[in-house]
């Protein structure tokens, strides 16, 4: 490629404009304009773009409802309620409260798909519960809820499915289903980890809830734990598309927190519509920059040439998963997952396609990746909110996360190159891939 074409000139420029600070979608945004410029293109048509990709897209509108949802349940008292179940279910074993995070990691991920909205919301809760008294340091207990809110997007609802089914035509609702293997065998050896430190380094084992009162706490917990039956039973049996029941989900858990639980106010409603708004707010700035810029990108014809350059290679389809889990680990370390999944995942969809690997398939591989991105040095974004709500160095917490970080590259192998444990639940649905 020319050093000096007009879309090296692009790649440039997004590059400098992200290091002065400017957000990378607008950086995108900015650079994609300037392309039309120097190639002589109608300048609307960036516009056409947006318009096309924004207004066209019905699955879109799934991405702020489960923000919603994710906010209206970390707004209430459901978040006291499913941790008080989580505890009373693995709290009496050793290290018990690691497990309690983790589990209530699982269980947040079935209604938020949001990592972030897990570490912030019920993250900090269990960060408070595992610190006090001394029990464990800030940096272990911040290390293993950025470890299990990785979970959060890869069981479904997620939010990263939802749009790597945009831009590979795959099937949502056998997204969400082959992410939910996964995402348990995540939580499991996660869960392997914590116990087996807990021996190691003596951690306490908390007081037992008798087993006389766990009717009682799954009776109050009940209304938050069906939450995720319903979105996923209203999707799987077809009653619901993934964005009617990301609606149904923040319609649900408005309703459970204020007039079951008794915990939402007016002021905290309009707060949480305010923080939804603001962080779609961001994504959507995220993919109107993605969708102008792969207009470039397409322009430029490279995905065709990036596909003829892998064949040429001459990779088998386990030789290119194991090239793309490389880079995008390494990208996932530098870069916010959602750039990745907009801009380098559909250069590389052409390729997989050409192999025949299963696009759903290739999300969940995809789609880990990134999550793991998510606690990788030196800029795992879960590490730097974790250093916030704890105080602690990001050294010190990235020194805690590693144990945890091993096993689930551990589990990213399984996944990669054990396709059939992520197929066998969506194809005993129907899936043909």
């Amino acid at each position: 490629m020319n050093l000096f074409s007009p879309f090296a000139m692009t790649v440039y420029l997004i590059i400098a404009l992200s290091l002065m600070g400017l957000p990378i979608g607008l950086s995108m945004l900015a650079s994609s304009i300037m392309y039309l410029f120097i190639t002589g293109q109608d300048m609307g048509i960036a516009a056409e773009q947006l318009l096309q990709g924004l207004n066209n897209s019905y699955t879109l509108l799934a991405i702020p409802l489960f923000i919603l949802a994710a906010e209206i349940m970390n707004m209430g008292s459901l978040t006291d309620k499913l941790l008080g179940f989580c505890n009373a279910i693995v709290g009496r074993f050793r290290g018990g409260l690691g497990h309690v995070n983790i589990l209530s990691s699982l269980i947040f991920s079935g209604m938020s798909g949001s990592a972030i909205a897990d570490a912030a919301g019920v993250g900090r809760m269990v960060i408070s519960m595992m610190t006090r008294g001394g029990r464990y340091t800030p940096a272990y207990a911040a290390a293993v809820t950025a470890a299990s809110a990785v979970i959060g997007p890869i069981i479904p609802p997620s939010i990263p499915l939802v749009l790597y089914g945009l831009i590979s035509d795959a099937s949502i609702g056998f997204l969400f289903m082959a992410g939910i293997v996964p995402g348990l065998l995540l939580g499991v050896v996660l869960m392997a980890m914590n116990a087996y430190l807990a021996r190691v380094r003596n951690f306490p084992v908390e007081e037992a809830v008798p087993l006389r009162e766990l009717p009682g706490i799954t009776f109050r917990a009940l209304p938050a734990l069906m939450m995720p039956v319903v979105l996923l039973g209203g999707i799987y049996s077809g009653v619901m598309t993934p964005t009617e029941a990301a609606a149904v989900a923040a319609l649900y858990a408005l309703v459970i927190s204020a007039v079951l639980y008794r915990s939402v106010t007016l002021k905290g409603a309009y707060g949480a519509l305010l923080s939804s708004g603001r962080s779609m707010a961001t994504i959507g700035i995220l993919i109107s920059g993605a969708l102008v810029f792969n207009y470039v990108v397409t322009r430029e014809n490279i995905p065709v040439t990036v596909s003829q350059l892998l064949v040429a290679m001459d990779l088998s389809p386990m030789g290119f998963l194991l090239m793309v889990n490389v880079i995008l680990l390494v990208l996932g370390a530098l870069l916010e997952g959602g750039t990745i999944l907009l801009v380098i995942v559909p250069i590389l969809i052409p390729t997989a396609k050409l192999l025949g690997i299963d696009m759903v398939h290739f999300g969940i591989v995809v789609t880990v990746n990134l999550m793991i991105g998510l606690i990788t040095p030196p800029y795992g974004l879960l590490l730097f909110i974790m250093g916030n709500i704890t105080g602690e160095s990001i050294k010190s917490i990235v020194r805690e996360t590693l144990p945890f970080l091993a096993v689930m590259l551990g589990a990213l192998l399984f996944i990669t190159y054990v396709p059939d444990a992520v197929l066998w639940l969506p194809r005993l649905f129907g899936y043909q891939g």
